[in-house]
Parts: C-alpha cells; structure tokens; sequence
C-alpha cells in the first residue's frame, strides 16, 4: 500500500498543503512548524481519528468547521483508489472511497495499514496492557478476517455483563447466557490472538537482532484469564466478586504482552535507546508479518526518529525500512542527520519535504 498524492486542508496549522509522496519521505522542519502534523494528516487517512488527540477539534484549524484530508491510496495490483476523510467539530465523520459513503473506519484501516513510531510508541514498554493490546489486535486484524466481527461481539457480550453487573440484587441465572456467549467468542478471539504471537514471536526477535543484541530479553503472551481453564468456569467463580465491582475482571480483555530481562520488567532496567530500538523491532516484525500472510504491504509514520538513537542505529533502522519496500514518512528537525542512511536507494525513491509555519515545500 502506498498514497501517491496527498491533499491536506485545515489540519492544524496547515491550512492548505498538496504533496505527491515516493517511497521514502522525510519531513523537516523546526519543531512546530507542522512535521507532524503531516504524518497525522496521513493517520487520518487511514483510521479517521488523529494519534494525538483523543478529541477531534484541536486538529481542526482555528475558526474552521472542519478538516479534510484526501489521498490516491495504491492497492494490491497498483490500483489507484481515492480515499477522502472530512472531520466536523461536531464529532462527525465522513469517510469515502472511490466516491462512495465508508460507514466504518476499519475499512479504512484495511485500505491503508499504517504503523506508526513516536514518543507514545515507549508506552508498549512502559504503557497500560491496553496500549499492548492494542498493538496486537491491529496485527491480527489485518492478518484474520473474520477478527474484526469477534472483537465487536465480545466488546457486546461484556458492556451488557458488565451493565448487569452493575444492578443491585442480581443472581447468577441472569447472566449465565451473557457467560456463555462471551466464553464462546473470548475462546475464539484467543484463539486467533494466540495464532498471530506464534507468528510474531520469532521475526520479531530475528529482526531485533538486527538492531541491537540484548541477551535475556523475553517475551509472552497472556490470554486475560487462567490459561489451564475454561473461561466460562472462570467466570461463574468470579460471579460473587465481579458483582462487589460492578465489571468483569478476567477475559480477553485483560489480554497482554509481557516483555522482561532476566526476570525484571525490561521497562524498568532497558535504557532509553534500547527502549526505541526494541519498539521499532515490534513495529518491523508486524510489517514483516502482515506481508507475508497476506501480500499486502503497510505505510510507515515514523516521528523524529533522530531521538534517542544513535547514526549507527538510525543507519541500521533505515535499511530495514528500505528492505521492506514500503512507504515511509519520517519527521526531523535537520535532513542532514536522516539523508546518508538510505543505502542503495534510486534517486527517485526518495523526496525531501520542508515544513515551515504550516507551509509544505518539495525540495530537489
């Protein structure tokens, strides 16, 4: 997947900026001059919701009723399909694909596979299990099928347990089908989950090698309830207990990845830039892996990728990038530190753009 021509309007401070991206692309500029909001334009695209806001209307320009971003996205086969996303400050999306209405942002997700690398990405170290899983279902969303429909029934199963939960004087009768349906899809969601780390777990250590050695290192996955037991038994245990909270304490949704060395967190004894190096690893082995299981390749969103990492190391992160064949968007604040890192490169593949106060300029 690639986008060969991008239009932004009134995202920020950008008020109006055209662009027509190759495969590697870095963005420079001052710090906010808007590098970043480029590549958040570009994430919008993509999923019709920003990566640093949770709220839509400091992305939309001041005094604006709304943003918009458009792009010729390439598919499989080189198919140009044009892709546009408005965002009103009332909350509103609308989203179109070849000229036709998306009700939902996972199609667009599917149309565009985006990984993004910035400061937030510590937090798959550092992070709530939320933030890893996260991390996870994107991979296996884009692998399986059919994982988007068991992950929307399983968020159901749970927001009607849990509202049940919630009343005074309830017996374990009432929520006996609701244990049953989420014990019947959570098994098959771990399932697919499951699947996936198998897959995961060795490119994402071969492709760490490649950036750091770093002896000790573990990493594994945990289901969000007694792996030995069946989680409708589980849950009829916990009946007493989860009722006392109000919500229900084990089941997919207390899913995680658990990243150690030598037995401690590895959060709490890496260092910085071998907490960088060991998230872009993750990110890289998820590209590795989505395009072997399905042919189709992501876009990458990497923001100051400078920070914390050395020439040696930026060196080596670009040429797995490069290996990759994939679009690549990176932020800096001088182009001069990102420009010998491309070995074996044609010319072509590779365009500068200059940020300043919200203006974009291609340079030669």
């Amino acid at each position: 997947m690639s986008v060969s021509r991008l239009r932004i309007h009134k995202v920020r401070n950008i008020t109006s900026a055209e662009l027509e991206p190759a495969r590697i692309n870095i963005v420079h500029g001052r710090n906010g001059s808007g590098k970043t909001s480029i590549l958040e334009a570009i994430y919008i695209l993509g999923s019709g919701r920003s990566f640093r806001a949770t709220q839509l209307q400091p992305v939309i320009q001041h005094n604006s009723p709304e943003c918009t971003v458009f792009g010729q996205v390439h598919q499989e086969g080189d198919i140009a399909v044009p892709v546009g996303v408005q965002r009103k400050r009332d909350g509103t999306l609308e989203s179109r694909v070849q000229g036709a209405p998306v009700k939902r942002s996972a199609e667009l997700a599917r149309r565009l596979p985006l990984l993004l690398i910035n400061s937030d990405t510590f937090s798959l170290l550092e992070g709530s299990p939320k933030v890893r899983r996260q991390f996870l279902d994107w991979g296996v969303f884009h692998v399986e099928h059919s994982f988007h429909s068991s992950w929307v029934e399983v968020q159901r199963c749970l927001r009607q347990r849990n509202s049940i939960l919630r009343r005074d004087r309830i017996s374990a009768d009432v929520l006996a089908p609701w244990d049953q349906q989420l014990a019947r899809e959570a098994t098959a969601l771990d399932a697919q989950r499951r699947q996936y780390f198998d897959a995961f777990y060795p490119i994402f250590f071969e492709t760490l090698t490649e950036l750091i050695e770093l002896d000790g290192l573990s990493l594994a996955y945990q289901r969000g309830w007694d792996k030995d037991r069946d989680l409708l038994d589980v849950l009829e245990e916990a009946y007493e207990r989860d009722a006392q909270r109000g919500y229900t304490g084990s089941g997919p949704h207390r899913a995680d990845l658990r990243f150690r060395r030598h037995g401690l967190a590895a959060a709490d004894v890496l260092s910085r830039g071998q907490q960088k190096l060991v998230v872009c690893a993750m990110k890289l082995a998820q590209a590795i892996l989505v395009e072997r299981s399905t042919a189709r390749k992501s876009v990458f969103l990497v923001d100051d990728l400078p920070a914390e990492l050395d020439r040696e190391h930026r060196r080596l992160m670009c040429r797995l990038l490069v290996r990759l064949n994939c679009q690549v968007f990176l932020t800096c604040v001088d182009a001069e530190e990102l420009k010998d890192c491309w070995d074996n490169l044609p010319d072509d593949a590779l365009r500068l753009f200059h940020v300043e106060h919200g203006t974009v300029r291609q340079q030669t």
